[in-house]
């Protein structure tokens, strides 16, 4: 009796954790402790590592560890660090890892993200990475992006992670011949992340107009949908096209492209932006198919297009040069069934306990990689020409299964809902606030009974706010 108790007690207390994680208002509580660690290669300056650890401390992190390893032992030292932070037998409010390396060494991170997402003293709680080039001579320098983002953080502590790292994107971000290098910055947050010395829910003072993208000039949609044999697609079309028109977007819809009409159809539809007489303001392109087992987009024909090819075709777009682009990626990125995480216990546990939802795998996770000349996987390169202002969302993280039924897909249908609730607010922090309520959601596959979870993919180099309604 004594034994089921504790156990009944173990999972009140965790669940209570979890329901506490995201505080009120979808913004987390960090009122825990802050752990960080800083995984530098042996050639990293003293100088660049001064200013890690002058972040570290500006931005709350009790717990400070720096640790020099080659890159090759970077994942036995996160596995070191998990080990320590689950021992402690105590919730974490919120990790921060930085990784310091030459830009080549550093193209695997998403092996050490995951091996940290493991730890489940972090279950709910946000995980941060930093990726920082050490090379001589990268774009942005090391030690320019670490001071900025210091200074920001001591000035403007009531600003959410995601808004002080888009403003220092706006500083570092380098102009050459015309094309912008700009860091990018990979997010599964469900919530605002603010870690300076205030109360999460406490009133935040908006920014600046000049802080804003001007969207003043015209807005064009391209909107390219396989429906045929993707039930509920049509819904998913006729929401999205529907809020594009409420937010004055002149749009294209093309249902049941095929593998080369997509690219047709981008081709063509950048041709048209360069040839509009007036200013362009902002592009949106929605691309619904079933997707590849490596996340490729498949036609109406079932032949195979990069997703890369279609985002690089917009990106040389020159009226959109230091404009906003918005990607939406409605298609599975392969074939995992994400059961999420959460405390064990028996369903009448859960019930009489009111245990919120698991909580996916993926989420809670926050991958700024500043390295100019690093590679992404199947998605736009970090810091390569022309890569900035682009935001992309995709439907699922990386490998895992996009979900869809008879009324639509979730992220589409949420995504539409929350605009419309909102369109004044900061597109960045709505699509947070899509991606908090699709990982609540419990979903059933077409080929599986078992419960499942989804969790989006935000991927953005904006470099201001972007409000898509004044």
């Amino acid at each position: 009796m004594a034994f089921l108790v504790a156990g009944t007690l173990q999972v009140a207390s965790q669940v209570a954790d979890a329901q506490e994680s995201l505080g009120r208002k979808g913004k987390y509580s960090v009122k825990d402790p802050r752990v960080a660690l800083a995984l530098c290669s042996p050639e990293v300056s003293a100088s660049t590592a001064a200013l890690l650890e002058g972040v570290f401390q500006t931005l709350g992190f009790e717990s400070c560890w720096r640790q020099e390893a080659s890159v090759q032992g970077f994942r036995g030292e996160l596995t070191r660090f998990r080990e320590q932070l689950d021992a402690h037998g105590g919730s974490v409010g919120c990790a921060f890892v930085a990784l310091v390396a030459r830009p080549w060494q550093l193209r695997q991170s998403q092996q050490l993200v995951q091996e940290l997402s493991r730890c489940k003293a972090l279950w709910g709680r946000p995980k941060v990475f930093l990726l920082l080039s050490s090379a001589p001579g990268a774009v942005p320098e090391p030690g320019a992006f670490l001071a900025s983002l210091g200074e920001l953080c001591g000035r403007r502590p009531h600003w959410s992670l995601l808004q002080l790292l888009t403003e220092v994107f706006s500083r570092t971000a380098e102009e050459s011949a015309g094309a912008a290098y700009c860091p990018v910055l990979r997010s599964s947050l469900r919530g605002a992340l603010c870690l300076g010395n205030v109360e999460p829910w406490g009133p935040e003072p908006e920014p600046g107009p000049s802080a804003q993208y001007d969207l003043s000039g015209a807005r064009a949609a391209l909107l390219l949908a396989v429906t045929q044999g993707r039930l509920g697609a049509q819904h998913d079309v006729e929401a999205l096209g529907g809020l594009c028109q409420a937010l004055g977007f002149e749009t294209t819809l093309r249902t049941d492209p095929t593998a080369q009409t997509f690219q047709e159809e981008m081709a063509q539809f950048r041709k048209r932006l360069d040839a509009h007489r007036g200013p362009v303001s902002c592009a949106l392109v929605a691309l619904m198919a079933h997707g590849g087992p490596q996340g490729q987009l498949l036609g109406a024909d079932g032949q195979e297009r990069q997703l890369e090819v279609l985002v690089q075709e917009l990106s040389h777009c020159g009226a959109l040069r230091g404009r906003p682009k918005i990607f939406l990626l409605q298609a599975c990125r392969g074939g995992h069934r994400d059961a999420g995480v959460g405390p064990a216990a028996l369903p009448w546990f859960r019930r009489w306990l009111r245990a919120p939802p698991a909580t996916p795998s993926q989420a809670d996770v926050l991958h700024v990689c500043t390295d100019v000349q690093g590679r992404s996987s199947r998605g736009p390169t970090p810091g390569s020409p022309n890569q900035a202002d682009v935001l992309m969302v995709y439907a699922a993280a990386e490998g895992c299964v996009a979900y869809r039924d008879e009324k639509g897909s979730d992220f589409i249908q949420t995504l539409v809902e929350v605009l419309r609730a909102d369109p004044k607010a900061d597109l960045l922090e709505l699509m947070t606030e899509v991606n908090r309520q699709v990982c609540e959601l419990d979903v059933l596959g077409p080929d599986c009974d078992d419960r499942r979870k989804a969790c989006l993919e935000i991927r953005s180099s904006l470099r201001r706010r972007l409000c898509l309604q004044v």
